[in-house]
């Protein structure tokens, strides 16, 4: 018996040739890489090459699943044990707002059915009615809404199994996301002396995940830090020492989760930096009140780590995760901090220092990475250091994962499950999901360790493995099924493929097979007559045919038998050897002055049978897009060089197959300075002669005039038939400007007569002077007339008709036209007329749109023209016969349908088949209400259609329609009118809607039913709101109305107030478009009255201009203290700053007072909080509302914070909520946010 495992050690090899096939495919297309002048060759079809790739590669080990060695399910079907395509991660963190999803796909034969555990015990799906299994898959769906999340978190894991066996996923855990709220504290101002070390600490909130920790000032500006003032990486903000400019009252940090998108924020921190003089002045008073963080002077002094603290410390890191090390040091100056590694060096392209180098960043950490790393911090002074341990630990990771076995009955294979990981991972084995301890015996099963020995197994063991590996940092699984088959073998390779490669190139022929036991490849040439084994064939063990070198004779047709004990099959395929591509002439190195030009010149030669593209780059990239750079067949023009075009130019020559390349040099030199030239175009040439006179041809020579310093390039040479078209020139040929004769071909009876213009830089010159006349002898015509056309312009008749010649055309006098006719596939001999020179000819009495081949000949005094060639015309059409048969209608939705018909026989049409045309239109509404009108409307459909849509339907109406044939003539007879109706649809906007009779505390509004109801009425929904004068709007209160309603009154309305109001119609299915109007209460008279009245009494005004003058006389007392100058008490000025919670808001700047334990629905100072929960936006330019976007959607909560909802979503379930828990976060658009984090 054969090993499998044997059998892919032999195949490992031809698994690198497979991808060398790949390159020498007949789809392979070319692609050039202008950058780097090089081209590189591409697959069209990818999709098909990767899969066949995947065959071939999965087959050499010999442990392919089926579908992936048979191909997708269209190929062939065989049995096949499950396998998990796709799952969930193993740590899911689901959005509390969303649905829970938890992803579970598997393939098999059968499709396998799904099952769930959940924390160990079955899931049973159908007895919860909020989790249900999307269809044909196990991905479990759980409805989270108005449910507690909590309770669906747990461990789950999915179970795929058929009758060949049981796959099982991952151990999937699920937890909910979360971002608490900020306790709540008071920060006590900090007072602390210039120069000495401080932490301002963070703590935010535990969330999962973790939060993102970022400091801002209270205009939600990002805090500058340098290598003095830094955050750490648990969040607290590090001052190595203070400064004077440190002071400030709005040290803030926040808190991004980013799962839930929001933000939350600390309390502001005020920070007060003294320097010594002020500590001296006010320490007597501020003895007893304020607990000084130093009493020390600020002094320089030596580095000192803040933190990690001591000398030395450890830290353990998980293989593969991200390791950060961090060193934040105090001292005066600003210490700076350097890092090493005590025995060894950092690895360059995964290390990084962020943080001003106080942090150590090193991604994708392996074993390596372990050992002794120092930071040191340095100032003027002094250097400390400090030596971090870390260990390096390791998740089970795997060498190799069990692979799928297919084996015939008796055959043998393993199964090999390596992991490796620090503490080394236990490996164990599961069949079908149950531990293989515990799973039925099987003789021909043995377990060793890692690896599971088969030997002689038996039709029916087939089932699926898994394989375990564990350790304490965490766990792998890996399900791998052995399938026993007896199968017949199928060739898997395209029949019929073509394969080009190039002479003298490796050629790979594949040849990829299925079938159980593993069937034996052989291949034959052509004849057949005798295997191909042996030089120049070499047969690799995954069925491949290599040819090392392959020649012309080895193109041809090549079989491949694919031969075991239950069967054989062959395949066909093509070779064919190309010629090369080769550069003949390459470019040349050029030297030119500036403002010539210059030609590279690339002549090449390819397979005539491979199409060939030149692509010009210089120096390895695009030529520059210049109109002076003209690109021809074989050479590259340059005009009017500058310096800026030197470099080197390179052509390359591509095919499908291969390419060639050459480069030159440009070199551009300043022109010598020369005397002032003048330019001018040339003098007409002279002396004109003919010599050499034949019937068809004569020479003319001439006398180039003078250059007028300017070369000549061309010149260009007319004539004149002074019998035809006297005294008109026309252009004949042009010749390069180095020759002074030209060969000239003629037509017969032509009196010709020459002149030549030569051509430079500057422009044409005068004609010269006319030659003799040259008279050529007329002869029968060369050419028959073109154009030839047979249509018909009656059912009866065929018009032939074609483009009558010119004189000059026709050789001779006595032009005439031989028209000739006959019915194709019916005459066998032709019938003719002689017309004069005229442009068509009718034949009549012609058979309705029937085929006629047709020919025209050219005849003049002296014979007769060519052969002439056949056209095929069709005599005239008539109206088609017959309606369309088997007309129906199927209606897709309320505004579409498509309609079906039988094509008419092609016999009926009468003519050349143009479409079909269907005619519909609306008979009536089906609601009593809507008038009745027809407006019908034409479709066109193409010739090969048998169905068609009907879009733009008026929903809940009668449609009737029918189908006619049209060919060139016209159209057919209509099919009998059928009819449809239309479902109904969503109604169109209310007619009108009104608002009337405006009181205190009451509005009526009216309204008219939509033209468009598109069904039954249901009722009308209204909503309304109100608007403040700073357009904020109010909650929506909403009201039903029944559908025979036009009118309602809505009450208890609050006076002088305005409303918005949107008012929609509902059908069955659902809401129309809604119509919005806006209306307001009137004001009270009698209180309107009483401000006017107030607003005029005169002790009113007494006390406004006593208040006036109070206000002077204080500002005049506050003017001379300040004049007057003098020290004030530190308490006088804490007594001035009281506690921000008594403080009334500052509109100027717009600053957050502290929290206050006695009001805990204050909002922050400077925060605008309607009852309504909006937020005005005021007029600060950095406004949480401008960072967010669409403004005055955020408020913030009873702590101070603030929950900013980047995604912008909403939920129900915070709808329904209302606002009756403090703790429920309201939205804040904080997309600006992001910026900072």
């Amino acid at each position: 018996m054969r090993s499998r495992e044997r059998e892919s050690e032999r195949r490992r090899g031809p698994v690198k040739q497979q991808r060398q096939v790949e390159a020498q495919r007949t789809d392979a297309v070319p692609t050039e890489n202008t950058h780097r002048g090089k081209i590189a060759l591409y697959c069209k079809d990818l999709e098909e090459r990767a899969h066949l790739t995947l065959q071939i590669e999965e087959e050499l080990t010999g442990v392919l699943s089926l579908e992936q060695e048979i191909g997708v399910d269209r190929v062939f079907s065989v049995p096949q044990p499950p396998t998990i395509t796709h799952q969930s991660p193993k740590d899911f963190i689901i959005d509390p707002r969303e649905n829970i999803v938890i992803h579970c796909d598997a393939k098999g034969k059968p499709h396998p059915s799904f099952s769930w555990t959940r924390n160990g015990t079955h899931f049973d799906i159908d007895q919860d009615p909020k989790a249900t299994m999307r269809p044909h898959s196990g991905t479990l769906v759980v409805d989270i809404s108005g449910e507690k999340v909590e309770s669906y978190e747990g461990v789950y894991q999915c179970t795929a199994r058929n009758e060949h066996g049981t796959a099982v996923s991952n151990n999937i855990v699920i937890r909910q996301s979360r971002s608490p709220l900020w306790s709540k504290e008071r920060n006590e101002p900090i007072i602390v002396q210039e120069g000495v070390s401080l932490v301002l600490q963070c703590r935010p909130p535990a969330g999962l995940p973790p939060p993102i920790i970022f400091w801002m000032n209270i205009n939600f500006q990002r805090l500058p830090q340098s290598s003095r003032v830094s955050q750490a990486l648990n969040g607290d903000l590090y001052f190595s020492n203070v400064l004077k400019e440190d002071s400030r009252n709005d040290y803030i940090c926040y808190a991004r989760f980013p799962h839930t998108q929001t933000i939350q924020q600390k309390q502001p921190i005020t920070v007060t930096v003294l320097n010594l003089d002020a500590i001296n002045e006010t320490v007597a008073a501020l003895y007893n009140e304020t607990d000084f963080l130093s009493d020390g002077s600020a002094e320089e002094r030596r580095p000192t780590f803040l933190i990690p603290s001591g000398s030395s410390s450890s830290k353990m890191v998980l293989r593969g995760q991200v390791l950060e090390l961090e060193c934040i040091a105090e001292g005066l100056p600003t210490p700076e901090v350097s890092w090493s590694k005590v025995s060894g060096e950092f690895p360059a392209k995964r290390t990084s220092f962020l943080h001003f180098q106080k942090t150590l960043r090193i991604v994708d950490v392996s074993e390596a990475d372990a050992g002794e790393y120092r930071c040191t911090a340095r100032n003027r002074l002094a250097s400390v250091h400090h030596t971090i341990r870390v260990t390096v630990k390791a998740a089970p990771y795997w060498i190799s994962t069990p692979r799928n076995l297919v084996l015939a009955p008796r055959e043998r294979g393993n199964l090999i499950c390596r992991a490796s990981g620090t503490p080394k991972p236990t490996i164990t084995w599961a069949m079908n999901g149950i531990p293989i301890e515990n799973s039925p015996k099987d003789p021909s099963r043995k377990v060793e360790g890692d690896t599971i020995i088969f030997e002689e197994v038996q039709t029916g063991s087939s089932a699926v493995y898994q394989c375990h590996a564990s350790n304490e940092y965490g766990y792998l699984l890996s399900n791998a099924f052995v399938n026993v088959l007896s199968e017949t073998p199928r060739v898997l390779t395209p029949a019929n493929k073509v394969y080009q490669v190039i002479r003298n190139s490796r050629a790979l022929l594949d040849c990829s097979s299925f079938g159980s036991p593993i069937p034996k490849i052989t291949w034959f040439k052509d004849s057949r007559s005798s295997t191909l084994d042996g030089d120049p064939y070499v047969l690799h063990e995954n069925g491949t045919l290599e040819i090392h070198v392959a020649q012309a004779l080895n193109s041809g047709k090549y079989t491949c038998v694919a031969r075991n004990s239950l069967g054989i099959s062959e395949n066909h395929v093509y070779l064919e050897v190309k010629e090369p591509t080769r550069i003949l002439k390459q470019p040349e190195y050029k030297v030119v002055q500036r403002n010539r030009n210059v030609v590279f010149e690339c002549k090449v030669k390819h397979d005539p049978s491979l199409i060939p593209t030149m692509t010009w780059v210089k120096d390895n990239g695009e030529l520059p897009d210049d109109e002076r750079f003209v690109v021809d067949s074989d050479s590259l023009t340059i005009t009017d060089v500058s310096e800026n075009d030197a470099g080197t130019y390179t052509c390359i020559m591509v095919t499908t197959l291969d390419q060639d390349s050459a480069s030159a040099e440009l070199t551009v030199v300043e022109a010598a300075p020369t005397p002032a030239i003048v330019y001018e175009q040339p003098d007409p040439p002279t002396d004109l002669e003919l010599t050499d006179q034949k019937p068809r041809s004569v020479q003319l020579t001439w006398i180039p005039g003078d250059e007028h310093n300017s070369p000549i390039h061309m010149f260009v040479i007319q004539y004149a038939d002074s019998l035809h078209h006297h005294g008109h020139w026309h252009n004949l040929t042009v010749v390069p400007g180095i020759k002074t004769t030209a060969h000239l071909k003629l037509s017969p009876y032509v009196h010709y007569t020459f002149r030549v213009l030569a051509l430079n830089a500057v422009g044409l010159s005068n004609p010269s002077l006319p030659s003799r006349v040259y008279k050529t002898n007329p002869s029968a015509p060369d050419e028959n007339p073109s154009g030839v056309e047979g249509f018909g312009t009656e059912h009866d008749n065929l018009v032939i008709s074609w483009k009558p010649m010119s004189g000059h055309q026709a050789n001779g006098p006595g032009l005439h036209y031989k028209v000739m006719w006959r019915q194709k596939d019916v005459d066998k001999e032709w019938t003719s007329v002689t017309v004069a020179n005229v442009s068509k000819f009718m034949v009549s009495g012609t058979p309705t749109f029937t085929p006629y081949e047709v020919q025209v000949q050219a005849i003049n005094d002296y014979g007769i023209g060519p052969e002439p060639a056949v056209v095929t015309g069709h005599s005239g059409e008539d109206l088609p016969m017959q309606a369309p048969d088997t007309v129906q209608v199927l209606v897709l939705n309320s505004s579409l349908a498509e309609v079906h018909w039988e094509p008419v026989p092609p016999k009926t049409v009468r003519g050349r088949l143009k479409g079909y045309k269907v005619y519909y239109w609306r008979e009536r509404s089906l609601h009593k209400h809507n008038p009745h009108h027809v407006e019908q409307q034409v479709l066109t459909f193409s010739g090969n259609k048998s169905h068609g849509m009907l879009p733009g339907l008026q929903p809940y109406s009668l449609y009737l329609f029918n189908v006619r044939v049209f060919n060139g003539k016209g159209e057919g007879p209509a099919s009998s009118n059928q009819q449809f109706e239309t479902p109904e649809g969503v109604p169109g906007r209310p007619s009108f809607l009104r608002i009337t009779n405006p009181n205190l505390d009451s509005l009526t509004l009216e309204w008219g039913p939509p033209y468009d109801r598109n069904g039954r009425l249901t009722g009308y929904t209204l909503k309304y709101q109100t608007v403040n004068i700073s357009d904020v709007l109010g909650p929506v209160e909403e009201l039903a109305l029944p559908a025979n309603e036009t009118s309602v009154t809505l009450l208890n309305l609050k006076y002088s107030t305005r409303y918005k109001f949107y008012f929609n119609a509902k059908t069955g299915q659902g809401a129309g478009p809604v119509v919005t109007e806006e209306a307001a209460t009137i004001m009270d008279e009698a209180m309107a009255a009483r401000q006017v009245d107030i607003a005029t009494q005169g002790w009113f005004i007494g006390l406004m201009c006593a208040i006036a003058l109070l206000i002077l006389v204080l500002l005049i007392i506050c003017f001379i203290q300040r004049n007057k100058g003098g020290k004030y008490p530190v308490k006088e000025k804490e007594d001035a700053h009281t506690d921000p919670e008594f403080q009334p808001m500052k509109e100027d700047d717009c600053t957050f007072g502290e929290y206050s334990d006695t009001e805990d629905h204050k909002p922050l100072k400077g925060s605008r909080t309607p009852s309504n929960g909006t937020v005005h936006r005021d007029n600060s330019d950095d406004s949480l509302v401008d960072y967010g976007g669409d403004g005055g959607d955020g408020q913030f909560n009873e702590d101070g914070s603030f929950i900013g909802q980047y995604s912008g979503k909403s939920s129900a379930r915070d709808t329904a909520g209302g606002h009756e828990s403090s703790e429920a976060p309201s939205p804040v658009n904080t997309s600006a946010m992001n910026s900072f984090v």
